[in-house]
């Protein structure tokens, strides 16, 4: 079977952050402008990152993973599903339907948006996406059937059109 494009880019992006770690002395770039100049992940400073922030990088390296509805596993995601999974894989426990996040999570102003927070987005009239926020106006989720899980920006006409609310998980 042949790898799928985005997870050779990831794989690469991956060993190449792990390489410029690793030769961290020999570089004049600090950690933290390194982490935020990379387009596929969340800017970290030497603190611990929190749990949302791991959230995003674990959904992060989902990217490119098929939509499947129902799905909550890397085999593929609905939306729901990879916010589901990714929120586990980090031991935090969240609801697994959209309808279900939504109704948990207490609205947060856009303006404080941290990565790890989840995005409402409205689709054909109703309350009916969710995403995670990654910073910068960009986000991760799995959009729907015959898509992969990509990173998208909220600047963009159809999302920041869509987009509702955003909400933090406790």
């Amino acid at each position: 079977m042949i790898a799928q494009p985005a997870r050779i880019i990831r794989s690469i992006i991956l060993v190449s952050v792990a390489v410029s770690c690793a030769s961290g002395c020999a570089s004049k770039q600090t950690a933290r402008s390194a982490a935020s100049s990379e387009p596929n992940s969340v800017a970290q400073t030497a603190r611990r990152p929190s749990v949302g922030e791991r959230a995003a990088n674990v959904a992060l390296q989902q990217v490119g993973t098929p939509y499947r509805y129902g799905g909550s596993s890397p085999s593929g995601f609905d939306c729901s599903g990879l916010v589901h999974y990714s929120y586990a894989n980090v031991g935090k426990s969240v609801p697994r339907t959209t309808g279900a996040l939504w109704e948990e999570l207490a609205p947060i102003d856009s303006r404080d948006m941290r990565a790890g927070d989840l995005l409402f987005f409205n689709i054909a009239g109703k309350m009916s996406h969710v995403g995670l926020y990654l910073g910068g106006g960009r986000f991760v989720h799995a959009p729907s059937s015959g898509k992969v899980v990509s990173v998208e920006t909220l600047t963009s006409d159809y999302y920041r059109q869509a987009f509702i609310r955003a909400g933090r998980p406790q």
